[in-house]
Parts: C-alpha cells; structure tokens; sequence
C-alpha cells in the first residue's frame, strides 16, 4: 500500500497542464497565468496626492505651528485626472485631492485638516516635511519588471494588479473540465421518497464545490447505479465529455464496487489502487486515453479527504499552478487529539480565532455533521497521542 506522498508523486508524473487560451480579465478569479506578466506601466504613473489637502513647497512652512499658522496664497485647484500648468512658487499652493497629480515645484502636501482657508489664504497649521502625503511614480511597480510568474494562480488582489496595467485579457492554462460521478444503489436524488436503505446523494455537490473553489469546471453527471453495463456507460459518457473524471463509491472491495473493473474494461490503465491514510484508503488513479480518473470511497469525510490530499495537487498540475498543495498554517491543539490506528489520520478540526484547534466531532467517515462544523485537516500519525498545548500544522480548505 503506498504512502499518501508516494502516491501523490506518482499521479503528478503521469500529468501535465492543459493548454492554454487568453481568456477576459473579468473572467480569470481562480484561473492560473501561462506565461510572466511584465509590468507596461509605472504605478504610480505620476507623482500624486495621498490626500485631500494643499500642494506646495514643504520650506515654505517648516515654521508652521497652531500658534503661528503660515499663510500661503492659493494659486489654483487639481482634481484626479486633471493638470495643473504653472509651477508653484515660494508662498504658493494648489487645492489638491487624493489622486491628483503633483503640480510642478510642490514637493508636500499638507492634510486639508491642517490648513485653515480664508478665500484664497490658505492658513496652514503645522509644518510638513518634504515628499509628505507624495505617491511617488514608481514606487510601488517600476515599468519593465516582472509583476507576476507563470503559474501564479489569480486572487483578487493579482487581477486588481492587472487591472492597474491595462490589461483587458490575459493568456491562461486552460481549466479542465472535471465529470463528477456517484455510484451506489442506494443512492437517491433530492427530493425522491427514501425507501427503506436509501440514502440522499451528497458526494457530488460536496466535490463540485471544492472544484469550483479552486477554479475548474465541474459536470455532474446522474447516480450509477452497481451494475457493470451502467457503470460502464457512465464511464464511458464521462471520459468522451470531460477532461478527467472524478467517481465517488464504487472503488472499494465489495460484490458492488464495480468502477475499477468497469474502468479496466473500457481500456483504462490502473496506476494504483489504496493509500495508507485514514479516512480513504480505498482510492484509485488510472488513466484512459491520455485522461485521469480518480477513484474516490463513497464515504461523505473519506471522499473530501482524498479530493484535497489527492486530487486537489493532480488537478492544480493539471491547469498549471505551481503551488500544489493546500495551505497549512501553524496552531495549538485546544484538546488533546488522538489516533489509536495504524494508518496516518487526517482528522477534522475547528481553528477559532486565537489559533485552538479542536476536534469538530466524530471523526468517522460517515459523519457529516462533523465534518461540516470543521475548517481544518490535522495529520496525526499512528498510534499518536497529542496533549492539548501540541503544536500542530492545520491543512485549511476554503468554501
């Protein structure tokens, strides 16, 4: 049986990013660069205002005080996106306003909270020092330097950046489209009467969230029923319409866990099959004609496990990003946290605020409840028991 890191290498040598296409700007949140981004502008692009207030010469009113206020004579007035034409002489000032760019021979900008104006006197009260409240061109991206790598996944905060460049488009790794399947045949759709041993499906709207979170595209496709002939179809259908294929159920060792004999008989290529992890160590990865499927336990908190530990590093490969892996952050254990298996266990936590990590419930595999109230994955080898106080890594997940 291999170890989550040994099968994790495994499927990341068998895949490749996607090709790419240039995609709108207001469509890239989640998507990964392809290729640097080469800053095509200064920014600032000009010398501004960091404040509402008076541009002038700051030696002009180094002697400025409450008690004796300098006055200065009010040349003229600048609002973002304008011009001021003339210099600004020794006893002069310019109305200026958050944005505005710096009028020629100001070097400050005194606070309007500083000044008191009577018509065009400006009375400022408090001295200021050369290059105050002054954005300067360039300081924070100089034109010509690289701003962002290929690989870099993008926020918010990178397509604001972009934004900043003028640019309406970029070129991106394509985002795969990934089928999501469920088999079991006591599986029901929302809304169906439940029988007795049936259950609602909830595999399939769990895993499209976490694929959308993290920018791909998902297609869901009906619940399987455990028959060889369905099984294969669906396959089949998934395979011909998606990029790769994720399955929930079916992959274990039972009379009805038909997707690694469906899947080899379609002609697909078995990598592996089970992990040393708990929960989920009846995963498998295979491929069908240059396409991966990846095999996941029907267990609700097992199937999440393995998509983020497994799944989520192939498909991040998959569309290009560099960075892998989920977040982790360092906490302390709230209470103590313990695993009496022989496997590795990824248990559900809850992270409050002040960094504790406690337990969020039960942690069996079946347990949505738990699951639902956790934030957090915490790795706790075998035969392992923590104390409250431990220091521990936190493997955190967004929805």
């Amino acid at each position: 049986m291999m170890t989550l890191e040994e099968a994790r290498e495994r499927m990341l040598q068998q895949i490749a990013p996607l090709g790419v296409e240039q995609v709108a700007l207001a469509q890239c949140a989640g998507r990964v660069l392809a290729e640097d981004f080469t800053a095509r502008i200064d920014l600032p692009p000009f010398d501004n205002s960091a404040m509402d207030g008076y541009a002038l010469r700051a030696e002009d009113v180094r002697s400025a005080t409450p008690e004796n206020p300098v006055a200065i004579n009010q040349i003229g007035e600048t609002p973002a996106g304008g011009t001021f034409s003339e210099m600004v002489e020794a006893g002069q000032c310019v109305r200026v306003f958050t944005g505005s760019p710096l009028p020629a021979g100001a070097d400050a900008v005194v606070m309007q909270e500083d000044t008191r104006a009577d018509g065009q006197v400006i009375h400022v009260l408090d001295a200021t020092k050369p290059w105050e409240n002054i954005r300067l061109r360039g300081e924070d991206i100089r034109s010509g330097g690289k701003i962002l790598c290929a690989g870099n996944r993008l926020g918010a905060g990178h397509l604001g950046l972009l934004a900043s460049q003028g640019a309406g488009s970029i070129t991106a790794f394509r985002s795969p489209l990934v089928g999501v399947i469920a088999t079991g045949n006591e599986l029901r759709e929302a809304g169906a009467p439940l029988t007795g041993g049936e259950i609602y499906e909830s595999n399939r709207v769990m895993l499209s969230a976490l694929l959308r979170n993290d920018g791909l595209r998902a297609t869901v496709f009906p619940i399987v029923a455990d028959t060889m002939d369905a099984t294969c179809a669906a396959l089949k259908l998934a395979f011909a319409q998606c990029d790769a294929v994720i399955t929930a159920g079916g992959a274990s060792v039972g009379t009805h866990d038909l997707v690694k004999q469906a899947f080899e008989s379609l002609g697909g290529h078995l990598h592996f099959w089970k992990v040393a992890i708990k929960p989920g160590k009846p995963f498998l990865f295979g491929q069908l004609a240059g396409k991966s499927l990846f095999g996941l336990p029907g267990n609700p908190v097992s199937a999440l496990v393995t998509h983020l530990m497994l799944v989520r590093p192939a498909l991040m490969r998959m569309q290009g990003a560099t960075e892998l892996l989920l977040p982790t952050h360092p906490a302390v254990l709230g209470e103590p946290l313990g695993n009496r298996g022989d496997r590795r266990h990824f248990m559900r936590v809850w992270v409050d605020h002040q960094g504790a990590v406690k337990p969020s419930g039960m942690q069996a595999s079946h347990a949505l409840g738990a699951l639902a109230q956790a934030n957090g994955l915490v790795d706790v080898p075998p035969h392992t028991t923590w104390p409250a106080g431990t220091p521990v890594a936190v493997h955190r997940w967004q929805i």
